[in-house]
C-alpha cells in the first residue's frame, strides 16, 4: 500500500486555516510519531534479539551433542569435528545480544553463557579421555551431560525469550497510552478547528478517528489472543508506522507461539528417542552369558545362531539413527528378539510371528512391536506357570497397517488394567523402566506423536491373556522420506 504524505491527508483538509491552528495540529502529533518510532525501534530489536536466540537453540540441542556423539563414536576425529566451532558460535551470539539486551535478560544470557563453559568442559574431558585412550563408555556418560547441559542451556534461552515477550507487552501497552494520548489530542485539535471550518472539521474528524478506532479494535482483539486480527492499510501518516509494527508485532507473536508448539513436540520427540535408545543391560549379559554356555558346551551352531541374532537385534534398534524402517526389518527384529529370548526361557515360551511379505516393502517407526513382545514376556508368560505362546500379527486392510501381539501369560486384573489406560490418556511418557506398562505407555505416545493421530494401543486382558493391537496408516519410502530420516 502506497504511504500518503502528510500535506497530502490532514494539511489538505485544514488549508486555509492559520499558521497557529497548523502548528497546534502539528506539534502533538510530531510528539506522539517520535514517541511510537522509539517504541516501534525497540520492538523490532527485541524482535531481532529474540530471532537470533531462537536460531541457537537447534544448534545448541542437536548440532553440538551430535557433533560430541560423532566424536565419542569414533566417525570424527576431535580435530575433525565441529564442536568448539559451534560452542565458540553460541558464545559470542550470547555475548553478542547480551550486550543490547536489558539488565533483567542480561542475567539470562551470563547465566546460560556460564552453563556453555560447563558444556566446553565436558566436551575438554572427552577429549582428554580419547587422547588417554580411556573407554568407550566413559566417554558415552559425559555425552549424556553433554546433552542434559544442552537442554539446561536451551530451557534458559526459552527463559530469555519469554522475558522479552513480556517486554514486548509492556511496550503494547506503552502504545496504547501513547494511542489515547494523539486520539485525545487529535479530538481537541478537531474540535478547535470546527470553530473556524465546521465543515472541514468534521471531515478531519472521520479521517482521523476511523483508523484509531481501528487500531484500538485490532490491539483489543490481540491483548484478547486473538492472534489473526490486522490492521488495514491507513492513508493517516501518523499512524502508518504503528499500524505496519503493530501487524509485524502480530505476525511475529503468532510465528513465535507456532514454533514453541512445534519446539514442545519436537523436546517430546527427542526425549522419545533417548527412552527407545536404552539398552536393557540385563538383556544384553543374560544373552552373552547364553554364547558364552554354548561355546563351553561345544554347541557351535547355537552360538551362531544368537550371535547372529544378538547382532540383528542391535543393528536394526540403531538403524544409523533412523526413525522409519520398512517392517521387513521391524519383523527380523522381533524374530531376532523372540529367538533369543526362546534360548533362555526354553520350556515356558513358544512364540508365532504371522505377518504376511506383502507387508514388507510398507514402512512403520521404529521399536513399535519389540516393546509390546517384551511386555508380554516378562509381565505375562515368565509368570505363569507352564509358561505360554506369544502371537505376533499383521494385516493390511484398505490404506492401514493393523497389528496384534497377544500371549497366553497371566494377563491383567481390572484395577491394573484401569490403572495403565490412565497412565496411557495422560499424553506423558513413563519414566521408570521395569515398571508395568512401562513400554507399552511409550509405544502408544510414539504412534500418536508421530502418526498424529488420536488414538495409539488398544489393550485387552484378562484371565486367558493379554491381547495388545493398534492401526497406523500406510507408509511408503516416498511418502515419508522427504522429512523423515530412514534405514535403507
Amino acid at each position: 500500500m502506497g504511504k500518503q504524505k502528510w500535506n497530502q491527508s490532514i494539511v489538505s483538509r485544514i488549508k486555509g486555516m492559520s499558521w497557529r491552528v497548523v502548528l497546534l495540529l502539528v506539534v502533538p502529533v510530531v510528539i506522539s510519531l517520535t514517541m511510537m518510532l522509539v517504541f516501534a525501534g525497540r520492538y523490532s530489536r527485541s524482535m531481532e534479539r529474540m530471532g537470533t536466540i531462537a536460531a541457537l537453540k537447534p544448534l545448541i540441542s542437536d548440532e553440538i551433542p551430535g557433533a560430541v556423539w560423532r566424536v565419542v563414536s569414533g566417525r570424527e576425529t576431535m580435530e575433525e569435528s565441529s564442536t568448539y566451532a559451534l560452542i565458540g558460535q553460541v558464545n559470542g551470539t550470547m555475548e553478542q545480544i547480551s550486550r543490547s539486551t536489558g539488565e533483567s535478560g542480561r542475567l539470562e544470557l551470563v547465566i546460560a553463557r556460564r552453563t556453555m563453559d560447563t558444556l566446553t568442559q565436558y566436551v575438554d574431558q572427552i577429549r582428554d579421555n580419547l587422547l588417554l585412550g580411556e573407554k568407550v563408555t566413559t566417554n558415552e556418560k559425559i555425552l549424556s551431560e553433554v546433552r542434559d547441559v544442552a537442554e539446561l542451556v536451551v530451557s534458559m534461552l526459552n527463559d530469555y525469550i519469554t522475558g522479552e515477550i513480556n517486554s514486548a507487552a509492556v511496550m503494547s501497552a506503552y502504545l496504547n497510552k501513547v494511542v489515547l494520548y494523539t486520539a485525545a489530542s487529535e479530538v481537541g485539535l478537531v474540535l478547535f478547528t470546527l470553530l473556524l471550518a465546521n465543515r472541514m472539521g468534521r471531515s478531519t474528524a472521520r479521517f482521523v478517528r476511523e483508523p484509531i478506532e481501528k487500531l484500538e479494535s485490532v490491539t483489543a482483539r490481540l491483548a484478547e489472543g486473538d492472534m489473526s486480527a490486522r490492521l488495514p492499510a491507513t492513508s493517516v501518516e501518523e499512524l502508518w508506522n504503528l499500524t505496519g509494527q503493530v501487524n509485524i508485532m502480530a505476525d511475529n507473536l503468532d510465528a513465535m507461539m507456532q514454533q514453541r508448539i512445534l519446539d514442545e513436540r519436537n523436546l517430546k520427540k527427542a526425549e522419545l528417542r533417548t527412552l527407545q535408545a536404552q539398552i536393557n543391560p540385563h538383556f544384553l549379559y543374560n544373552t552373552l552369558d547364553a554364547i558364552v554356555w554354548k561355546a563351553e558346551a561345544g554347541e557351535q551352531q547355537e552360538v551362531i545362531q544368537l550371535t547372529r541374532a544378538l547382532s540383528d537385534f542391535f543393528r536394526i534398534s540403531l538403524s544409523s539413527g533412523a526413525d522409519w524402517i520398512p517392517i521387513s526389518q521391524e519383523k527380523k527384529h522381533i524374530a531376532g528378539y523372540l529367538s533369543i529370548q526362546k534360548t533362555r526361557y526354553r520350556d515356558i515360551l513358544d512364540y508365532d510371528i504371522d505377518i504376511p511379505d506383502e507387508m514388507d516393502g510398507y514402512y512403520i517407526l521404529k521399536l513399535l512391536l519389540q516393546p509390546l513382545v517384551e511386555n508380554a514376556l516378562y509381565h505375562g508368560i515368565k509368570y505363569k506357570r507352564g509358561g505360554g505362546r506369544i502371537q505376533v500379527t499383521g494385516r493390511l486392510e484398505g490404506g492401514s497397517l493393523i497389528f496384534t501381539v497377544s500371549d497366553t501369560g497371566k494377563g491383567m486384573d481390572g484395577e491394573t488394567l484401569r490403572a495403565l489406560r490412565g497412565r496411557m490418556a495422560e499424553k506423558q511418557m513413563a519414566q521408570t523402566p521395569g515398571v508395568h506398562g512401562f513400554g507399552l505407555v511409550n509405544v502408544n505416545l510414539r504412534i500418536r506423536l508421530y502418526y498424529n493421530q488420536p488414538e495409539g494401543l488398544r489393550i485387552e486382558s484378562g484371565g486367558e491373556g493379554t491381547r495388545v493391537s493398534f492401526r497406523v496408516p500406510c507408509r511408503t519410502r516416498e511418502e515419508i522420506e522427504n522429512d523423515q530420516s530412514l534405514s535403507g
